[in-house]
This record gives C-alpha cells, structure tokens and sequence, in this order.
C-alpha cells in the first residue's frame, strides 16, 4: 500500500499552497523516480498530446522530457481548490541541445486519492521562444529559493 502524501484532501487553500509548492520542488529535482511517487500506481495523465498512465511510464515520460529540456526550472502556482482537486498555473524555463531557449507556460488539473497521491493530471503547455538574456528563473538547478519571486511577482 502507498505511503500517505500529506497535505491530505479535502484540501483548503493554505494545504493546497503547499501540496502545489512539493509538486514544483519535486519537479525542480528532475529525478523522475522521485517524482512517480507522488501519483498513484495506475495515475493517468494527459501531457499536451500525450496520454500516460502508472508510474512507469511517467518515469519514462519524465526521463525523456529533461534530457531534452535541458537546465529546466519550474515555477507552480495555485489556481483554484476544491475538495480532492487542485488547479494550477505553471512556467517553467529551458533550453534545447542547440541552446536555444523556451519558457513554457501552462495549466494543470489534479485530482487526488484519500491518501494525498495524484490520481490524476491534465496538463496544457505552450512553449514560447525566448532569449537567454529574457530569462527569469535563474536560481541554481533545484529548489526554488524561498525568497525568488513567484509567478505574479513576475510579471507572469
């Protein structure tokens, strides 16, 4: 049986704020193993156009994903809560094997078991070209520091 993933649902806007910054610093570490743990065994995900379901294949899925996004460094923040569902907004920054570099914005639905883990994830992305010297995110890869500025106090 999975190990509980507090915050637990039904979730308030305090507990979701944290569940959304766990979600953005276990990204940040780009280890996918990590990172599957914090969904079900059978989580499905619909990733742009790509369905994923368990937590194999989001290994894969992520595995893949940061050999291409190179440098990445996400920014999560809370939406909308309710219940067992979480929305976010996210951007995250990135640059190819060419160096060219993106940031990516987008949306995600969640939805949580009894247990805290993600049982499953919509996402939606749009990648948009950007200088190097436009970027924002430029703490050192992994956590975000606590005093960089979020998503509104950027601007984004």
């Amino acid at each position: 049986m999975p190990e509980p993933r507090p915050p637990l649902p039904p979730f308030t806007p305090e507990t979701a704020a944290i569940k959304v910054r766990l979600a953005e610093d276990g990204w940040n570490s780009r280890d996918p193993e990590r990172v599957a743990l914090a969904y079900t065994p059978d989580c499905r995900w619909r990733n742009r156009a790509t369905f994923i379901e368990g937590r194999a294949e989001i290994v894969r899925f992520l595995t893949d994903k940061w050999r291409r996004e190179q440098d990445y460094r996400l920014i999560k923040a809370l939406w909308a809560v309710s219940g067992d569902r979480i929305a976010v907004r996210f951007a995250y920054e990135w640059h190819d094997d060419s160096g060219n570099w993106f940031r990516s914005y987008g949306n995600e639905n969640w939805a949580f078991d009894a247990d805290g883990l993600m049982r499953q994830r919509i996402a939606s992305i749009n990648d948009l070209p950007i200088a190097a010297t436009d970027r924002l995110f430029l703490w050192p890869q992994g956590r975000r520091p606590d005093d960089h500025p979020g998503l509104s106090a950027l601007g984004l």
